[in-house]
């Protein structure tokens, strides 16, 4: 795990909760630094869900355990029925995230047996840790998915085209090329969760831009083209090198796979405005994909035993250049609206610019 802005804030939270605990003479502090801790989330959005959902199940929590160490004291046994319970509603709700958080206070205010000075100070603890993760999450560096989303799709990239380009060849390692698939595989699990991010956003704004749109559908097709990418890896892994193979079918392997991950690199190259939009190459990859999967089956029908492993290898390098395909058909789409939008919105602030003079005949 990489140090990054959320391990910072998280620290900044903690101390800001021990601060706040301190200044209101409120014990033990240490419950207002283990509720800022559970509290920190990874998206605006869900810093304010997450405030919500643990306002309510905490003040319901600690209700149910000051209740509880009324009637039944601070027994353990009682303490663990009343934890039970409070799962159960918590599933019920449909806030199973604040279980933790929410354990945490209600055993804090049964240790108080009924006395509710003494519950309300440690309710009162939980809520501090909860209000300063959630001030420091917004606050400090808030959270942007799209920003990171962006930024790792060219170290995940980078990672791809070089396994895919060696796949074949196998001049890589057979050591360096399980840790660099396993590397690549987490930074797309990764991007995976950044995507999840952005999408729950965008399906609670009521008039989310067509720019959050594109970027939307886009990214979902950026993330469908990567993992289609290491579904090659694991077909070639799994099936090319067991195949009887010749050294021109090597290099015909070789030669697409080249073609397709250059065409990424086109693709996410033309998505940041770094080179022009020119068809052409879609085209050729396009035809050159087809007739790629067209010679396969013609050898698989000649040879059926003797092509099928590179058959399945065959069929899954295809389906990564078809997704390949939708992508860059999807940024010249949006490309070409945003295009439009802009220069309607540059025509309509030359008009109100131009002066207009009341002309008469």
């Amino acid at each position: 795990m990489n140090f990054g802005a959320r391990m910072l804030k998280t620290g900044i939270a903690v101390t800001l909760a021990l601060y706040i605990s301190s200044w209101l003479d409120l014990t033990p502090p240490v419950i207002a630094a283990v509720a800022a801790i559970f509290a920190m989330q990874p998206s605006i959005y869900r810093s304010f869900r997450y405030f919500l959902d643990q306002i309510q199940t905490n003040t319901l929590g600690a209700i149910l355990a000051l209740l509880g160490g009324m009637f039944f004291s601070n027994e353990p046994i009682a303490i663990g029925l009343m934890c039970v319970v409070v799962i159960m509603i918590c599933l019920r709700l449909k806030m199973g995230d604040t279980i933790g958080l929410t354990l945490v206070t209600v055993i804090s205010v049964m240790e108080a047996s009924g006395q509710w000075q003494f519950a309300l100070n440690r309710f009162s603890l939980s809520i501090i840790g909860i209000v300063s993760a959630f001030l420091i999450n917004i606050l400090v560096a808030p959270p942007k998915p799209l920003e990171q989303f962006k930024g790792q799709i060219e170290n995940t990239f980078a990672k791809l085209s070089l396994l895919l380009r060696t796949a074949v060849s196998d001049e890589i390692k057979e050591s360096v090329f399980r840790e660099e698939k396993k590397a690549l595989e987490n930074s797309i699990q990764s991007l995976s969760d950044k995507y999840n991010l952005m999408e729950e956003e965008l399906k609670k704004l009521k008039r989310a831009s067509f720019s959050r749109h594109r970027h939307i559908v886009v990214n979902k097709q950026m993330l469908t083209a990567l993992r289609k990418g290491v579904d090659v890896l694991t077909a070639i892994e799994q099936h090319y090198f067991q195949a009887e193979r010749t050294p021109q079918l090597d290099d015909y392997f070789d030669n697409h796979l080249e073609q397709l991950i250059k065409f990424h690199e086109h693709i996410l190259l033309k998505l940041d405005n770094k080179i022009k939009n020119d068809g052409h190459e879609a085209e050729e990859v396009e035809q050159a994909n087809d007739q790629f999967l067209d010679t396969m089956i013609d050898r698989y029908q000649e040879n059926f035993s003797g092509v099928l492993r590179l058959s399945i290898v065959a069929a899954v390098m295809y389906d990564y250049g078809y997704q390949l395909e939708r992508l860059n058909r999807l940024v010249d789409h949006t490309s070409s609206k945003h295009d439009t939008i802009e220069k309607e919105n540059e025509e309509k602030q030359d008009r109100r610019n131009f002066p207009t003079w009341p002309w008469k005949s």
